[in-house]
């Protein structure tokens, strides 16, 4: 992908914000309320792209960037310090009030993913309520103050009770749903070993052996990717 100055298309009924290039394609944002689609085009939500059109991953992660940037412009059509109408700016990626000067830049909420370690097993839990059939790991998102390592230890701590040591990186993902950028760690359970789990939280918290994992439906997920590595024995070790 790349991302170049600002550029908009305008035809008779829309105007087209450019978003970025993937493959030599442009990607826009159709910019105000269209109750229908160009001919050709259909409206799909993020959920029907990725469970029934099942394209490719990088135009699934594509898919993801835009509806972040997408979010991120309709969050943004006025100054949240003086309340004046934005506009686009020039040479960035950025939104700027001409009445203050203000300039504002893409959110990204950092979070984490915790494949948290019990010898060979790992946690696996269901959310209590989100009704997806498969197992995920422990994840959460980053608060003022906190590096991404205590955030981890507070996750797993309010979600199953459970501390933890050797917290260590594995890798990150721009996964862009809700304006976040993933990243996961592996740690090893601290302790006992009994899992207290926050019923407002998680409906389903258990340690599964390596050979008993169960992938989700797709490899397009972090949490999927860390699943699946442990179940093969290829999890980071510590440093020696």
């Amino acid at each position: 992908m790349r991302f170049p100055k600002r550029q908009e298309i305008r035809s008779n009924r829309f105007v087209y914000q450019y978003l970025f290039s993937l493959d030599g394609h442009g990607v826009y944002h159709a910019i105000g309320n269209h109750t229908a689609p160009l001919p050709g085009f259909a409206y799909k939500t993020m959920r029907e792209i990725r469970w029934q059109m099942q394209g490719p991953r990088e135009y699934m992660y594509a898919a993801y960037t835009a509806w972040h940037l997408i979010s991120w412009y309709e969050d943004n059509h006025f100054c949240g310090r003086c309340g004046h109408p934005t506009s686009y700016a020039a040479k960035e990626r950025a939104l700027e009030c001409d009445n203050c000067g203000h300039v504002i830049y893409p959110r990204i909420i950092p979070a984490v993913v915790a494949g948290v370690i019990n010898g060979d097993s790992i946690l696996l839990t269901k959310y209590a309520k989100r009704n997806v059939p498969f197992y995920a790991l422990v994840a959460g998102f980053t608060e003022i103050g906190e590096t991404l390592e205590e955030c981890v230890a507070r996750e797993v701590m309010e979600e199953t009770g459970l501390k933890v040591r050797n917290i260590r990186y594995y890798k990150s993902q721009p996964w862009g749903n809700v304006q976040d950028l993933i990243v996961g760690f592996y740690c090893e359970v601290d302790g006992d070993t009994t899992i207290q789990m926050d019923r407002d939280e998680l409906k389903e918290a258990l340690w599964v052996k390596r050979e008993d994992i169960q992938g989700q439906p797709d490899d397009w997920s972090l949490t999927n990717q860390m699943m699946m590595t442990f179940k093969a024995g290829q999890e980071p070790q510590l440093s020696k």
